[in-house]
């Protein structure tokens, strides 16, 4: 009971902001999206990883250690806010290219879950991409 009411009153724990760190937001997003369906396969997990590699020009160790803090990122979030608001004062470009990322670990198993696709609409919503550039970059990465 004293513990409980100690909490009460103690001050909020440290939320990260990821306006400085885009990349951990958009590492959050991808580790998301790939266990969104229930189940996350060896395909989607490089898919991630690769995506980030290539995007962002890390080394393995660089990469492995991203995903590990966005998979804890990821764990104590309740939405999506908090990584997608880091992401929309992005250049159109860079916010159109994660949502192709996004694709791509969509299909990197080569299947298409209602909930993955309704996860990169929210977010390219969220983000500020186009219906029309999102259902494009769908169609280039479900062809792939």
């Amino acid at each position: 009971m004293f513990d409980a009411i100690s909490r009460l009153f103690s001050p909020a724990p440290e939320r990260p902001d990821f306006r400085n760190a885009p990349q951990l937001a958009v590492a959050a997003l991808l580790v998301h999206l790939a266990a969104v369906d229930g189940s996350v396969k060896e395909e989607e997990r490089a898919a991630v990883k690769n995506a980030l590699m290539d995007h962002y020009g890390l080394d393995e160790g660089e990469v492995d250690r991203l995903i590990a803090n966005a998979t804890r990122r990821d764990d104590d979030s309740v939405d999506f806010y908090r990584f997608t608001s880091a992401l929309t004062s992005l250049e159109e470009e860079e916010r159109i290219e994660i949502v192709r990322m996004m694709w791509q670990v969509v299909f990197a198993d080569r299947q298409n879950h209602e909930l993955e696709d309704n996860m990169v609409w929210r977010i390219a919503e969220l983000i500020g991409v186009s219906a029309r550039q999102r259902t494009i970059l769908r169609s280039q990465m479900a062809r792939s």
